[in-house]
């Protein structure tokens, strides 16, 4: 199948540039960029007036934690995981995953999120899910052992469980990742494992690393050093290790990260909202560090709108280091899209020939949106989520002009109703 996208202001290349040009895509990649591309197409969709960009990377999300949202609200992490959200989440069964899966995914594609890095568990009904919804999931099932080895044992199993149901689905859109939850949560022994076991399989490994003061002071007083100096000392990092978070680093965990080639899933809008602290970013942009950006669960952000977290992403560092150049709209914007897709080493982020089509059109003929001096500014700063009218994951379309074309958004939202009732 092809698509021809008409007419529109395309985000164009790796430092994105605007052009006034055509995008032809043919079987899953974009194959030309240009104005006046002649060829007939299966698909043609006029973007007069529109604005042709990259679909964003969510670098690290919950996505059925949809079903949560707004659950016990302003509170301190600890005591927002441990009161209200793992006591709700032991109720959880698989039915009710796949549930929050589909609604995580029904709002992905509404809001221009073409991939996405998870972490929960019963990963192979999210990836049920992500399948059929069309999105491409790199899926992690958070593993906890609190230190009892028959839990890591256990843990263990389960995370090979999980990899092997994903990748009997046999699609190149699904992937399966090692999701130890952090230091404090997992013993020395898990961690170690999973770094073998990511060696031996080629999966990429993501964790949940300094997000807190607490989380900073457990690991201090437990093994006398930070989190960072912690891993690297056990040989767990690498440039297949995706850390969440990330807030509390000083020069030399900066150091690590850059010297391991270990990525940072930035999170501003669950790390202001649960009062986590700032992170770091110039420091380790500075330090050739790669940054990309997450939403965290809708339980904590409270939505997945990666076009809003690029503006909390801007505003945050502006203001936290009292400097309007730090984090301008086009770095945000790379974080948003070629650096996520980088960390998780796919071929997408950039309209180009040779990538993937994961392509997302914004809809500027919109009074807040005009007019228009600088596309990628007004997208970061003046933009959100419901300005995205289509979205194409892998050469296929998803939505076309709000409508979502993939799943019955109805009854999802219906049944997500019913499953919070049952949780309650």
């Amino acid at each position: 199948m092809s698509i021809l996208i008409r007419n529109g202001y395309v985000v164009y290349g790796e430092n994105p540039e605007i052009v006034k040009a055509d995008v032809l895509i043919e079987g899953n990649r974009i194959v030309e960029v240009k104005k006046g591309i002649n060829e007939s197409a299966d698909t043609v969709i006029d973007a007069t007036g529109k604005v042709v960009s990259p679909g964003f990377v969510n670098l690290h999300t919950h996505s059925p934690m949809g079903l949560l949202r707004g659950l016990a609200d302003d509170l301190p992490l600890m005591e927002w995981l441990e009161k209200h959200i793992w006591p709700r989440e032991a109720k959880l069964t698989r039915e009710h995953i796949k549930v929050g899966a589909y609604l995580g995914a029904l709002e992905m594609i509404k809001t221009g999120t073409t991939t996405f890095l998870d972490m929960y568990f019963q990963m192979d009904a999210v990836a049920e899910a992500t399948l059929e919804a069309g999105l491409r999931g790199y899926l992690s099932y958070g593993m906890i052992d609190l230190g009892d080895p028959e839990r890591t044992e256990k843990e263990i199993k389960e995370a090979l469980r999980e990899m092997n149901a994903i990748e009997s689905l046999n699609s190149e859109r699904v992937h399966f990742v090692f999701g130890p939850h952090a230091p404090y949560t997992c013993s020395l022994a898990l961690l170690k494992e999973v770094r073998k076991l990511a060696d031996e399989h080629g999966k990429l490994i993501t964790i949940h690393v300094a997000e807190t003061m607490a989380e900073l002071g457990k690991i201090q007083e437990r093994y006398g050093k930070s989190p960072v100096v912690l891993l690297d000392e056990i040989g767990f990092f690498g440039s297949d290790v995706i850390i969440a978070h990330g807030v509390w680093l000083d020069s030399r965990d900066v150091s690590i990260l850059a010297r391991n080639g270990v990525t940072v899933a930035h999170n501003p809008g669950s790390n202001m909202k649960l009062a986590s602290g700032v992170m770091p970013l110039q420091r380790l942009l500075n330090a050739g560090v790669n940054v990309g950006l997450g939403t965290d669960g809708s339980a904590s952000n409270n939505n997945l709108d990666m076009v809003e977290e690029m503006k909390l992403a801007a505003l945050l560092h502006k203001v936290h280091n009292l400097d309007p150049t730090v984090a301008d709209a086009r770095t945000v914007f790379k974080m948003a899209t070629v650096n996520g897709a980088k960390a998780l080493r796919l071929n997408a982020g950039v309209i180009k020939p040779g990538y993937l089509a994961d392509v997302v059109i914004f809809d500027f003929n919109r009074p807040h949106l005009r007019p228009v001096h600088d596309i990628v500014s007004h997208i970061v700063y003046s933009a959100n989520g419901n300005d995205v009218e289509t979205t194409i994951v892998d050469g296929k379309v998803l939505m076309l002009d709000r409508e979502v074309l993939t799943l019955d958004e109805e009854k999802i939202l219906n049944r997500a109703e019913e499953v919070a009732r049952e949780l309650s």
